[in-house]
């Protein structure tokens, strides 16, 4: 074939439209709606939002009331031990269970919330599935809080609820006094030696059950002083002059500089929880201007968050950052707004709500890190909470 001849095939070919791409564009699902990225979202505009969100929680609740399952549905979790799956689900049926808590009172919901609640008080514990793999932890975690802020509920102030509540609440609480290391913190992994109480503990983790404890113990639930005591101490030791906190406990934290992990800008999804926690225990250095300045921080580094999302690999974003922390930090911005004066709220929550609203779909879902089922339920139960929280309530019965 001549060198001309060939020149005029590559033309032909470049222009040319791939057998079938006409079809495959017509067929192709636009995207889904999202909001105008220039502008904030107004407590109308939240509030579509977070309605799109409930619903596909009450849509894809089991018919026992759970929610996802507890076998792995991703390549990319192959290897896992085979209870992490379970404590998954387990821990992404708390979140769900506090989305549906969180939201506007109506028939659907509640009925929902009261299937999730029956499911969590009847399900068994989650054990350790392997020497490393401790991610059993989550299912305590996220299973103590629900029961805690279910039961600090009026909708289930009766004396069955009550019971029911407190005795799954408690058997989560003595199952993480068995996790708690040596140190006074909770995490997922361990290092070895390998030992029946782990003995590595993350900032995050440890403290997202602080304002739980806390609350358990003004109900009057049996919570050993020593217990939150420990984790307080934990926590406290992992902040950072440079205003983050380290992600992992160590009695000499490593370094915070070049792109580390504990750069703010590697903090971005354990600052929140920490301020919160250390807030809720009083702690005299969280003060309002620290919970300014850790917001201050979140949305002027936010795009670290943004394009560390749906990445499938721990960690790949820059400063070390993982797709997985996306939702969580936003959840528990929102809380920390919460604590600030009434008449500051609303600015920041507007920019809180755009961030978690522009990713997610026409069914309501959304996801962060992987498509699993667990991973479904619990960013789409994060981002109704941050939709929720700070809304002025509309009429009950939606």
């Amino acid at each position: 074939m001549s060198r001309l001849a060939i020149f005029a095939l590559a033309a032909l070919c470049c222009a040319a439209p791939a057998f079938g791409q006409e079809t495959a564009k017509e067929s192709t699902p636009k995207p889904p709606e999202r909001p105008d990225p220039n502008t904030e979202l107004t407590p109308e505009e939240a509030r579509a939002f977070m309605n799109r969100s409930l619903d596909y929680l009450v849509d894809s609740q089991n018919e026992d009331g759970s929610w996802s399952t507890h076998v792995n549905t991703h390549l990319s979790e192959t290897g896992f031990a085979w209870q992490t799956f379970y404590a998954w689900q387990l821990g992404a049926h708390g979140l769900g269970t506090l989305g549906l808590r969180g939201a506007p009172p109506s028939p659907k919901i509640d009925a929902a919330l009261e299937k999730a609640i029956r499911w969590l008080c009847a399900t068994r514990m989650p054990v350790r599935g392997a020497d490393w793999d401790v991610d059993s932890t989550w299912g305590s975690l996220y299973g103590f809080t629900a029961t805690v802020e279910c039961a600090s509920d009026a909708r289930f102030a009766s004396e069955e609820w009550q019971a029911l509540l407190k005795k799954r609440g408690m058997e989560f609480f003595e199952d993480l006094k068995t996790r708690q290391t040596p140190d006074g913190g909770w995490a997922y992994y361990d290092n070895p030696p390998f030992t029946k109480r782990p003995t590595w503990a993350t900032s995050f983790c440890t403290a997202l059950v602080l304002p739980a404890l806390k609350q358990a113990t003004e109900l009057g639930w049996d919570i050993p002083a020593y217990v939150p005591a420990a984790a307080l101490k934990v926590v406290k030791r992992c902040h950072l002059p440079n205003g983050a906190y380290a992600y992992d406990y160590r009695p000499t934290q490593r370094g915070w500089g070049g792109e580390s992990i504990n750069q703010v800008k590697g903090s971005l999804g354990r600052i929140q929880v920490c301020n919160l926690a250390l807030a809720a225990w009083d702690v005299e250095f969280v003060t309002l201007d620290k919970l300014r300045e850790g917001l201050t921080n979140f949305f002027e580094h936010h795009r670290f968050l943004d394009t560390a999302r749906m990445r499938p690999i721990p960690h790949e974003g820059f400063y070390a950052n993982a797709g997985y922390f996306y939702f969580f930090a936003h959840y528990y911005a929102a809380k920390v707004i919460q604590l600030l004066p009434e008449e500051e709220r609303e600015g920041w929550h507007r920019k809180l709500r755009f961030h978690v609203a522009k990713t997610i779909g026409k069914d309501g879902s959304t996801s962060d890190f992987l498509t699993s089922g667990y991973m479904l339920t619990g960013s789409s139960a994060y981002a109704a909470m941050v939709l929720s929280i700070g809304l002025p309530r509309e009429p009950a019965g939606r």
